[in-house]
């Protein structure tokens, strides 16, 4: 008896000292409380946006941010509480990944597409577009620029942004075509507008509201994109209460209307 006494105790013992030494895997990676319940006690959301990317956010001369996402948070911190504001915090495309996983800010929001090099580091929210990339480029050359092999000839002059999906894209994609990272994301369509460079891969919903703002550009099959993608906010990695809540707010917004009005506000 006193052995399997002896034997119960030493047992309990290696469970407790396992129980205590094993991870969690809910535990966000902060190891403290969720971002949900920080940004209810600050009273701020903090979202990190770098602001040059039209319809999904934009940083206007007077300081202020428009967009699709700028809607969105704002409505995402009134579900968080009735006092809750949004701060957000601009950072630039090749910094987005360090300033998020830094600490900078609770969520990454400004038209963000989904990868699995930012899955790595981040949790995504559950994605409210599709929007693959598609070339814009003059108008003249639409019918010379329909498909990827099209694209990519050694004549072609192709531009990109740095630090996103777009570089990435280009990179990967071009063997041919003379790619030119330009490091201002807005001057990018005017660069192919004056004639220097003829084609820009982005998202679809940034081709059309470029070919509308700038006459003269054009997007090429929008509804056919080059490759699929979908946008989505980042999340902190491991805080599933944060991204349980987020992605429950984003459902009732599709499904009250909501999210149906904002995207209406800035694509049509």
């Amino acid at each position: 008896m006193r052995s399997i006494s002896t034997a119960l105790t030493l047992a309990a013992a290696l469970s407790l000292t396992a129980c205590a030494t094993a991870p969690s895997a809910q535990r966000p990676s902060t190891a403290g409380a969720s971002a949900l319940d920080t940004v209810l006690q600050r009273g701020v959301l903090k979202a990190c946006m770098p602001g040059d990317y039209k319809p999904f956010g934009f940083l206007k001369a007077d300081g202020a941010y428009e967009g699709i996402d700028v809607d969105l948070t704002q409505s995402l911190a009134k579900a968080i509480g009735p006092n809750v504001k949004v701060e957000y915090v601009k950072t630039t495309w090749a910094k987005l990944m360090d300033d998020f996983t830094g600490g900078a800010c609770d969520i990454g929001v400004g038209g963000i597409s989904v990868t699995t090099d930012r899955q790595k580091r981040a949790f995504f929210s559950a994605p409210y577009m599709v929007n693959g990339k598609t070339p814009i480029v003059r108008c003249a050359d639409v019918g010379k620029f329909q498909t990827l092999a099209a694209i990519d000839q050694p004549t072609t002059r192709a531009i990109a942004n740095p630090g996103g999906s777009n570089e990435r894209f280009a990179k990967s994609s071009y063997k041919q075509a003379r790619l030119t990272i330009h490091t201002e994301n807005l001057t990018i369509f005017d660069e192919i507008l004056a004639g220097r460079q003829d084609v820009f891969v982005t998202e679809a919903a940034e081709a059309m509201v470029q070919q509308r703002q700038k006459p003269g550009l054009c997007a090429v099959n929008p509804d056919k994109p080059l490759q699929y993608g979908e946008i989505a906010f980042l999340l902190p990695r491991g805080d599933t209460v944060f991204k349980a809540f987020v992605d429950q707010w984003l459902h009732l917004s599709k499904a009250t209307g909501e999210y149906a009005a904002i995207e209406s506000r800035w694509l049509r």
